[in-house]
């Protein structure tokens, strides 16, 4: 096949990624999202429980260290991309990187998942469709790796039964705990698999791969299942020789942005309730992890309503005041998920306008026939 060939249909697998983005898929997310606070503040909300809130200096201080805490997210996602680029990525290249990768994962269902969108983010920002591959999946293992090593040691700090024991929900607990396992295998196998593939046998994982998507009820993803084999061996032979402290800045990183991540919501809390849960930071921290592993199979985009009721039924608990549970639930989401979808919809058209060649192109390639 020529280059020429090769570099036609490449770039029309790219414009076929990106025109699935759909800025009005914004829409539905925050839809979904505030129905259900809705529906939960008609149900729960105490209108007078909110008169028992006292905003104070320290108030604001602690919701300064919440927002201290997004930014921790977003500069650890961006400090281990530079990582993994090699330095190629500028601060604005990877700042722009993480915003478009963050919007597409708050617009799409978690399960769904934007590996092959995030290629494109990266390779368009200057760096070679083997590089950006491998940035893309060794930024998948770390984060998988982070929650594998975190899970159990989180278990062990809080205790089990008191990390997933929901008190008047036996049905929630239970139902809480069997997803929880369920992801946390499936996570330590691919991590497994990942890794070894990565760094060992690539070409060995990407033929696995490719035999488990011959299976009739996985042969319609077949297709993208080739790309990822090609993907991984792309990958191993970009980042395998790297060095220890190559890696332990990116594990470094990936620990910054997830932990960050996570104290947002301890961070609210202190603001109005730091008597109440000081003792229990490593269990609402621990609670954060489980609802995370728990929303990356829901089949709303970024988890919209199911974060929301997670949040007041699984650290409903830490909030003293009855009836303000959805309303902190609403607060996490306002400061941690909604900024995401603005901000991306302020960068993606014109992200698409520069990269793929301005007005003119952008019009030829709206009209592209889809691939029969």
């Amino acid at each position: 096949m020529s280059a020429n060939k090769e570099t036609t249909i490449q770039s029309n697998d790219e414009n076929k990624e990106i025109r699935k983005i759909k800025l009005n898929r914004i829409l539905l997310p925050i839809f979904i999202g505030l129905a259900v606070v809705a529906y939960l503040f008609y149900s729960e909300f105490d209108p007078d429980a909110s008169s028992k809130l006292h905003f104070t200096w320290k108030s604001t201080f602690w919701i300064f260290v919440a927002f201290l805490c997004i930014l921790g997210r977003d500069i650890g996602y961006m400090i281990r991309i530079r990582v993994l680029s090699e330095g190629e990525l500028s601060w604005r290249k990877a700042f722009r990187i993480i915003m478009l990768w963050e919007f597409t994962s708050a617009i799409t269902p978690s399960a769904v998942g934007g590996t092959s969108v995030a290629i494109i983010y990266v390779n368009k920002e200057g760096i070679s469709v083997g590089k950006s591959s491998a940035i893309v999946m060794f930024t998948s293992l770390l984060d998988e790796i982070y929650f594998v090593i975190m899970f159990p040691i989180l278990i062990w700090v809080t205790g089990f039964d008191a990390l997933f024991n929901i008190s008047g929900s036996p049905t929630i607990s239970t139902s809480i705990f069997t997803l929880c396992i369920i992801g946390y295998t499936i996570k330590f196998v691919w991590v497994l698999l990942l890794g070894y593939g990565l760094l060992f046998n690539p070409r060995g994982l990407s033929k696995l791969i490719q035999w488990v998507f011959k299976l009739p009820f996985l042969r319609r993803w077949k297709t993208g299942a080739a790309k990822a084999g090609n993907d991984i061996v792309m990958s191993s032979a970009e980042m395998k020789s790297k060095s220890w402290k190559f890696w332990g800045k990116a594990f470094l990183s990936t620990f910054l942005s997830w932990t960050s991540r996570y104290w947002i919501v301890n961070a609210l809390l202190m603001a109005f309730f730091a008597a109440e849960i000081a003792g229990h930071h490593f269990m609402i921290f621990a609670r954060q992890l489980i609802m995370w592993v728990t929303l990356l199979i829901t089949p709303t985009p970024g988890g919209s309503g199911v974060a929301e009721v997670m949040f007041s039924q699984y650290l409903g608990e830490f909030i003293p005041i009855v009836g303000l549970a959805i309303a902190f639930a609403f607060l996490w989401r306002l400061v941690s998920y909604y900024p995401y979808l603005f901000i991306g919809a302020f960068i993606f058209p014109k992200w698409v306008q520069d990269k793929f060649g301005g007005k003119k192109k952008k019009q030829e390639e709206l009209t592209i026939p889809e691939n029969k």
